[in-house]
């Protein structure tokens, strides 16, 4: 029997999408949910209903016994509460299945154990679950069977969001307003909406699920707290791009076919740079469908690797010394009619709207280049952030030497006149075909990148939501768009204004273009010169949510309210400190009960070899010398422990907060790397049989 599968077919199969509210939906109540999706109409309870109805007849037939509330708190991972579709029996002992639109619209999961950052007391445990009717339901089916999941934004009782979805909505909404008043202006009179178009590179390893369960450190927290090196790591650039192993091509498949079924558009795969790792891309979508699609992706790379007896590790750092994992977020702007406001076209210099958009994009990122920095922090991200691997922690915008040129010329002579043109590719080669040529080669060291027709923001962690950039990057540019258009409104000669704002911000933001090598300390330098903000750890970070420049931006989007940005740095701070003292204790634990006891019975047996060789009057300089260096680092290994131990204590008992997430980030994270030196350093000297927990090379290299 062929296993092939017919991706046609199955595609989109558990989705309740467009296709199927069509053939199911009588056609006034599909209008009326197409305009509610469109234009944001509300939504009547009647209406409701009847789609609530036709929503549960269809999810029946998919096998769901059960439907949820999909939602995404503060907590990193999506949260749901399932109900069944039974209603009470009837007299002849049948039982009937029933969903209405208000279950539908609305849920009430206990919100009390949700992280509020103090926007609600323990003891007021009432939230909402509201029906996201932009993003649509799809039924999964895994061990517990088929689950009808219904996407949803979170919220307090007195309406504070208390995720991540609702801010998302929100800056999506900011940002349609402003752009539509911008392109207005260019004569754009047919669009209706402009929505932010985003696609999402998701980065993971995997290991085999055995070697996971032997490691303390990966199964409490998704990374390995000590490790030596392998002898082989990525230093061959072998890995990357290279022939997929049979056991991970099975896995892609299985993942691709979850996937499809659902509805994400997954198109690519391929091995990353460190062993063991790998990389899945989908298509574009909307923003919020995109980061709907990227929870999906995350939960479904988990659960086929656990059916396939793998673990997939999607920390930024699981392993030391070999490349992290993050997740691309490629963001551009496209109107209903097609339109995609940040393509250049063929001669840019020409191309006057695209060349203000551009401008508003490069001034916005300038001045909010904190937050945008900070919409990336998290702790995992500090280990790769500015280490040669992922983009810097300094925020720079890479236009490429095309659009630089451009850029130039109207900061330097008042006029662009001229565009780089992109011209062909030449092999040398007589078999092959003349390739034409981007007008701009990639920079894979720049945190935020002009890649033909959209941004790639760099920075995301690989475990982290993407909703929180996408957040900033469609407010920050809902304001720049709101200030050229209050301007261009009012101005009796449009393209001259028109002309002096975009000479105007290129000049005033040039600072934030660097096209050159981010890696280097070079660029540090000459980053501090221009005045550009070094931010280099998730601490640091948090304070640019709460400066009186964010909030007032927020809160004039209604996309924030001050309390509720003084909340999430609240909660970052409180995250942060929990993540690092669930390391700690994780180290604490495992040096105590594994290596040093391990040590120390190594010790014995070469103690009981060296008297053994003595006896027999043969030379044991080799032995001794191997004992007193084991010795030597076993006491080095015991007195950090002790140490790491006792500011652990001390961190325990601070007040949560702000200065108790810096002593985690000053005292603690230092104590943990004087812990983990000399057990490396062990590992490489005791006998591996003697050695408690699998290596680096039996994790990255036995899958």
């Amino acid at each position: 029997m062929s296993d092939t599968i017919n991706v046609a077919k199955i595609f989109g199969e558990d989705v309740f999408n467009d296709t199927v509210m069509m053939e199911r939906l009588p056609k006034k109540i599909y209008k009326d949910l197409r305009q509610t999706i469109e234009t944001g109409k509300e939504l009547d309870l009647a209406t409701a209903d009847v789609i609530a109805h036709e929503m549960k007849e269809w999810a029946i037939e998919k096998g769901a016994t059960h439907y949820t509330h999909w939602f995404q708190p503060l907590t990193g991972v999506t949260a749901e509460k399932h109900d069944s579709f039974i209603s009470a029996p009837l007299e002849n002992g049948k039982v009937l299945m029933s969903f209405s639109g208000k279950e539908l619209i609305k849920g009430e999961p206990d919100a009390s154990s949700f992280p509020s950052g103090g926007l609600r007391a323990t003891f007021e445990a009432r939230g909402y679950t509201a029906w996201d009717c932009t993003s649509p339901a799809f039924v999964r089916h895994d061990a517990a069977g088929a689950t009808l999941c219904i996407p949803t934004a979170f919220c307090s009782y007195t309406g504070e969001a208390l995720d991540q979805k609702t801010p998302l909505l929100r800056s999506m909404q900011a940002i349609n307003k402003e752009a539509l008043r911008l392109i207005r202006l260019f004569g754009n009179t047919t669009a209706k909406s402009v929505t932010p178009s985003v696609g999402i590179e998701q980065e993971y390893f995997l290991v085999d699920a055995k070697k996971f369960r032997e490691r303390k450190d990966l199964i409490y927290t998704g990374r390995t707290l000590f490790g030596a090196m392998a002898p082989k790591g990525q230093e061959m650039d072998d890995h990357y791009f290279g022939t997929i192993r049979q056991r991970v091509a099975a896995y892609m498949k299985s993942v691709n076919e979850e996937l499809w079924k659902v509805g994400v558009s997954s198109k690519t795969q391929h091995n990353e740079v460190a062993p063991a790792q790998h990389e899945i891309a989908p298509i574009y979508a909307k923003a919020n469908v995109a980061v709907d699609h990227n929870q999906i992706i995350m939960q479904t790379l988990k659960r086929v690797a656990h059916n396939q007896g793998l673990k997939c590790l999607l920390h930024e750092k699981p392993f030391a010394g070999v490349n992290g994992s993050g997740k691309h977020d490629n963001w551009s702007l496209t109107t209903d009619d097609g339109k995609n406001l940040l393509e250049p076209g063929q001669t840019p210099h020409e191309n006057i709207q695209f060349l203000l958009v551009l401008a508003c994009i490069l001034k916005a990122v300038d001045e909010h280049a904190d937050i945008l920095r900070e919409s990336a922090a998290d702790p995992g991200n500090d280990h790769r952030l500015g280490a040669d691997e992922a983009p810097p922690a300094i925020i720079s915008v890479f236009l490429g030497e095309q659009l630089e040129d451009v850029v130039e010329q109207l900061v330097y002579t008042g006029e662009a006149t001229t565009s780089k043109s992109s011209g062909t590719l030449e092999t040398g080669v007589k078999t092959l075909p003349h390739l034409a040529k981007d007008a701009t080669d990639r920079n894979r060291t720049s945190p935020f990148a002009f890649t033909g027709n959209k941004f790639e923001f760099r920075m995301v962690g690989s475990r982290d939501s993407v909703a929180s950039p996408n957040v900033v990057l469609n407010t920050i540019a809902a304001e720049a768009f709101a200030e050229v258009c209050d301007i261009l409104e009012k101005t009796d000669d449009f393209d001259m204004e028109v002309h002096d704002l975009i000479k105007k911000y290129f000049t005033e933001h040039q600072r934030i273009i660097f096209n050159g090598n981010g890696y280097t300390d070079e660029w540090v330098e000459e980053a501090k010169r221009r005045g550009l903000p070094n931010i280099k750890s998730m601490v640091e970070a948090i304070d640019a949510l709460t400066t009186e420049k964010t909030v007032a931006m927020y809160e004039r989007f209604g996309v924030f309210t001050r309390a509720e940005l003084e909340s999430r740095a609240e909660i970052k701070y409180e995250n942060y400190a929990k993540a690092l003292n669930i390391e700690a204790r994780t180290m604490i634990d495992m040096a105590s009960k594994q290596f040093i006891p391990s040590i120390i019975k190594y010790t014995k047996t070469l103690a009981d070899t060296v008297i053994a060789v003595q006896a027999a009057g043969a030379n044991s300089e080799v032995q001794v010398e191997l004992l007193n260096d084991v010795s030597a680092l076993l006491k080095e290994a015991e007195e950090a422990l002790k140490a790491l131990i006792t500011s652990t204590n001390k961190a325990c008992a601070m007040d949560e907060g702000k200065e108790q997430a810096f002593y985690y980030h000053d005292v603690i994270l230092p104590a943990m790397e004087n812990l983990r030196t000399p057990i490396d350093k062990l590992e490489m000297m005791v006998d591996k049989e003697a050695w408690p927990m699998p290596s680096y090379g039996d994790l990255m290299f036995e899958v």
